[in-house]
């Protein structure tokens, strides 16, 4: 795609619920945002991204939304944009519309890399069920005996290709990435990605919160510069554990939508149209979203 990035697998307009928003011309929704670019010609180096309440899981969008979701994820990506030492796609050209201003950014256009950047501090998710059957994670060896949610000896970086829309992104090694874009910008975009994880890790522990992985998606602006795009360690793309709780020895609880998993991997076989969320799965994601914003934005100084 040429422009911002955005979550693959393309909503329709009447199912994403994307807003008229005056000034700007509706282009695209994805499971969870909708682009926007403005009807100034002057203006069309920049995007609008939406952040919706929809929530996916399963390659599926999910009903009912979940509420202030959007909301929270914007408000963490911007909080994280003000303290990471990187350069970003954030424009601040001109205002955010007000009929999404607390669920909205003004980006500039960017072209994207196709790799997803992820880094992992601590191994879980699709991490620990690649470890337990090969010993590495995206061809990164690891030592033997490690346990689920266990802290790894540094963090690594394990790559993803994004495939084309419709397909399954699939984990890759470094020396793929070096295929596919290049010696330069794959140790560029490998080096980035591990010093943000590390300035974000500690930060996030300063909440009483352990980073346990992420994924950055970055581009190239108009001079070759690597820029930070998408969204950034927010719920969505990272997994966040209670310090204290990690401590305690619990691995699985998460600041982000497993709840909403954990619940349709019990009630539903994934065939078929998922079935709508309960009231208490909704309440108790939306509080997770909520939870997770304030923790970072009010503790951190």
């Amino acid at each position: 795609m040429n422009g911002e990035s955005a979550d693959s697998g393309a909503v329709s307009t009447a199912d994403s619920g994307a807003v008229a928003i005056a000034g700007w011309k509706h282009v695209y929704s994805g499971k969870v945002r909708d682009l926007y670019e403005s009807e100034d010609p002057a203006l069309n180096h920049l995007i609008l991204v939406v952040a919706s309440d929809r929530v996916s899981a399963f390659d599926h969008v999910l009903k009912p939304t979940i509420p202030g979701k959007g909301a929270n994820l914007t408000r963490l990506t911007n909080w994280w944009f003000e303290r990471l030492a990187v350069p970003n796609h954030l424009s601040h050209e001109v205002e955010i519309p007000a009929e999404v201003r607390n669920r909205a950014t003004i980006a500039k256009k960017l072209e994207m890399f196709p790799i997803e950047c992820v880094v992992r501090g601590y191994i879980s998710g699709s991490g620990w069920k690649e470890y337990q059957a090969t010993g590495e994670i995206c061809g990164v060896k690891l030592p033997e005996g490690l346990t689920f949610g266990g802290k790894l000896p540094e963090p690594i970086f394990t790559p993803a290709y994004k495939a084309p829309m419709g397909e399954h992104d699939e984990n890759i090694s470094f020396n793929q990435v070096v295929q596919i874009i290049g010696a330069e910008n794959a140790a560029a975009l490998r080096d980035l990605s591990l010093q943000v994880f590390k300035a974000a890790s500690a930060l996030a522990e300063k909440a009483g919160l352990i980073l346990a992985d992420t994924k950055f998606e970055f581009g190239v602006d108009e001079t070759g510069t690597i820029i930070l795009g998408d969204e950034v360690l927010t719920p969505d793309s990272s997994r966040y554990w209670s310090k204290a709780a990690w401590d305690r020895g619990e691995r699985k609880e998460s600041f982000d939508k497993q709840i909403v998993r954990n619940w349709l991997a019990d009630n539903w076989n994934q065939v078929g149209e998922p079935p709508v969320l309960p009231a208490e799965i909704v309440a108790q994601t939306a509080d997770k979203y909520a939870e997770l914003a304030e923790r970072l934005t009010q503790e951190i100084a």
